[in-house]
């Protein structure tokens, strides 16, 4: 990932000069986002914000929402608490994550906003947050070794889950909206 992320710290020096510069990673899971933004962080020490604190509430999980291509994201509330602060020039951001464990939000956060963010995570370049962004990554994976990934990190029951749930909402998610295509950079992993 070093050499992707060198890529991308690259590409920044392209961008006009902005007080923050926000960088996108979105892609199928298992292809490296979660790694990729580290990678960026053990580079530069940006901030990095993770799209899976953004699920949605039990609530917020009514069919035609899950039926909307990327609907399965809380956007609304990422864009209010993340993205809206850091472009309108916030020195601090207060946010709560979503704890898939309780199906709750955890309490409250508050930290210095930093002028270089990363945001990984699939639908992290949802039309509705596109035009916050300074770059927009796109990372793939081959089928197979998206699979085998997942098997390893996460056990033969939560592939199944993958392969049922995730992966299919995330195909039309990325199809609906032609994500990779529309994304500045993109890297097969």
């Amino acid at each position: 990932m070093r050499g992707i992320a060198e890529k991308i710290i690259a590409r920044l020096t392209a961008i006009p000069d902005k007080k923050r510069r926000i960088i996108a990673i979105d892609g199928r899971c298992a292809s490296g986002k979660t790694t990729l933004a580290s990678e960026l962080r053990a580079l530069t020490g940006c901030a990095v914000y993770h799209m899976d604190d953004y699920f949605l509430r039990p609530q917020q999980r009514t069919p035609e929402r899950l039926a909307s291509p990327g609907g399965n994201v809380d956007w609304e509330r990422f864009r209010e608490e993340i993205l809206i602060p850091l472009c309108s020039g916030a020195e601090e951001i207060s946010r709560r994550a979503f704890d898939c464990g309780s199906l709750e939000l955890l309490p409250p956060v508050l930290e210095r906003a930093a002028n270089l963010v990363v945001v990984e995570g699939s639908y992290s370049c949802h039309p509705e947050l596109w035009k916050y962004y300074s770059l927009r990554v796109f990372l793939t994976v081959d089928p197979e070794e998206q699979l085998r990934r997942i098997l390893e990190r996460d056990g033969p029951d939560k592939l199944v889950q993958f392969k049922e749930r995730w992966i299919p909402m995330e195909e039309k998610y990325f199809s609906a909206f032609d994500v990779q295509g529309r994304c500045d950079l993109v890297f097969e992993t």
